[in-house]
């Protein structure tokens, strides 16, 4: 699908007046991926098309330097191929899996009452095109752009990350800190991922050295792994105004190469797809506010942007295919799994917005398909950092079945 895209490089935008101000990969192999990730089945990638964002060439991580000057906070290192994953584990058994330079969060293993282990998060690895390196979707990740510049002209994207910190202890929590610079340094990014004994967090720490206002869109995005959409609960919605919404495709996100075709079997509410290059029609949408300066479509822009509600219901069934923008939710809502007969407890700060897909329940029971896509995001408005300031925000899972 052709689109524009905020989140690349060549984004052009010819006006925007913010509203308001907050202030404050590769792999050779796929053996060693499935000894780290949750088991999922084999796949061949589906022909989708990923937003592209600007590279900054690294160095490939080296494994020794990272244990020698980070390890003894109960992190352990593997590497795999030019990669590394950081496995981060809490004497309860709880286990976190961050994946380096990506930043992605591949796994979350909690604890449970019957004193084993269940995953959380929902991840899959499969073939890429040029049967050299492993595709990996899934997890958590922040898929961001940032426009500055007098017109907003200048776009950036973080590609990679790079470990800055680690502490903690087993015995209570371990904190990973990575760091992602522009490169001019004037905009600084901190992803800080901490695993407690009942508790998983992905918390982004933005700082502005420029000397305009940034924008940032985008959010912190994640998979959780479900038995089936059919058995999914959401509790806590009620009275909440949204807006349907197309999916959001991003280079991590997962969306059925079916979803919205009306002649699947099964099939049940109808949104269609768009990549994260369709986020100009949420510009479009703000700039017509905002002296309709950028034009477009008026036509398409409604039907992209789909229609507005408001959730009647306080135990929601994701059975059917859905994707929305929650612009009212709680801050804390919890989504019950009938099949796994377990729940978990998911929370935000710093966003306004949380982002809700299902891929439908087509799909086979504990599939590549079987999850819930939870964002605490900023699309429907940016957020704006002053010159100077710094802004926070991030993705809670609390995990409330230890007893």
């Amino acid at each position: 699908m052709a689109s524009s895209s905020i989140f690349s490089p060549k984004f052009m935008l010819t006006s925007f007046k913010p509203n308001h101000t907050f202030t404050p990969t590769s792999t050779k192999t796929l053996t060693s991926f499935f000894s780290l990730l949750p088991s999922r089945p084999l796949e061949c990638k589906r022909d989708f098309s990923i937003a592209k964002v600007a590279s900054i060439p690294y160095q490939p991580i080296n494994q020794e330097y990272l244990e020698e000057e980070f390890s003894g906070h109960g992190v352990t290192f593997e590497g795999i191929g030019e990669s590394c994953v950081a496995k981060m584990e809490i004497e309860n058994g709880s286990t976190a899996s961050v994946m380096l330079p990506s930043g992605l969060v591949t796994s979350y293993k909690a604890r449970m009452w019957h004193e084993g282990t269940l995953e959380l998060l929902h991840t899959s690895v499969s073939e890429a095109e040029d049967d050299e390196e492993a595709l990996i979707q899934g997890g958590i990740s922040l898929p961001l752009t940032f426009l500055s510049g007098d017109d907003h002209q200048d776009s950036w994207s973080p590609s990679t990350w790079s470990l800055h910190n680690v502490t903690g202890s087993p015995n209570d929590s371990i904190k990973i800190e990575m760091i992602s610079n522009d490169s001019e340094g004037k905009i600084r990014l901190k992803h800080i991922v901490t695993l407690e004994q009942d508790m998983l967090s992905s918390e982004l720490l933005v700082s502005n050295s420029k000397s305009s206002p940034l924008l940032l869109f985008g959010g912190v995005m994640g998979h959780i792994t479900v038995s089936s959409p059919d058995a999914i609960y959401a509790l806590g919605l009620e009275g909440s105004n949204f807006f349907d919404k197309n999916p959001i495709e991003t280079e991590y996100t997962m969306i059925p190469p079916r979803y919205g075709d009306k002649s699947q079997p099964g099939y049940g509410q109808v949104y269609g797809k768009m990549t994260l290059q369709a986020l100009g029609s949420t510009l479009r949408a703000l700039n017509q506010i905002n002296e309709g300066v950028y034009r477009g479509n008026d036509n398409e822009s409604d039907e992209e942007d789909g229609e507005e509600g408001e959730e009647d219901d306080s135990y929601k069934q994701l059975t059917d295919e859905m994707c929305r923008i929650y612009t009212s939710a709680p801050r804390v809502f919890t989504m019950l799994d009938r099949g796994k007969r377990n729940s978990i407890t998911v929370g935000r700060d710093g966003f306004e917005e949380m982002y809700l897909m299902s891929p439908g329940s087509v799909h086979e029971f504990y599939s590549k398909y079987a999850y819930i896509l939870v964002g605490q995001t900023a699309m429907l408005k940016p957020i704006t950092i002053a010159p100077g300031d710094e802004w926070q925000g991030g993705l809670f899972l609390h995990n409330p079945n230890l007893e």
